[in-house]
């Protein structure tokens, strides 16, 4: 997959809502499960959300189910990210994912089960 991202930096106040999206130009889109991570300074990348291919179904980290949404447009080939009530804790490094092989039933939740990122976006959220 070769992505787009909307763009490379993004600076907000806690409580803010920004959305993220990554755009993909392989036609083959609709075939993969998406996810996003998110990598802070000094950690290792972590799980964010994910979405099943076709279903729609959704999976989130506990530390943000409630606040993100993760969705996605098959015809537009893109997967967002809604992230609302930001938290300085969620300043991190944020990679859209495809999964590392199309038409799987369910989405991982480990980066080495992706074979696909965007280039990320830096989301830094000020106290």
């Amino acid at each position: 997959q070769v992505w787009q991202v909307e763009s490379g930096e993004e600076l907000v106040p806690a409580g803010a809502s920004l959305r993220l999206s990554c755009a993909a130009s392989d036609a083959t889109f609709s075939g993969y499960n998406m996810a996003w991570f998110r990598q802070a300074a000094g950690k290792e990348r972590e799980f964010v959300a994910s979405i099943e291919r076709t279903s729609g179904r959704t999976y989130y980290a506990e530390y943000v189910k409630g606040r993100f949404t993760i969705s996605r447009d098959n015809a537009k080939k893109t997967v967002y990210l809604q992230m609302n009530s930001l938290k300085p804790e969620d300043t991190a490094v944020y990679y859209c994912a495809a999964d590392a092989w199309p038409y799987r039933s369910v989405p991982g939740r480990t980066a080495r089960e992706y074979g696909s990122w965007g280039q990320g976006t830096q989301v830094t959220v000020s106290s």
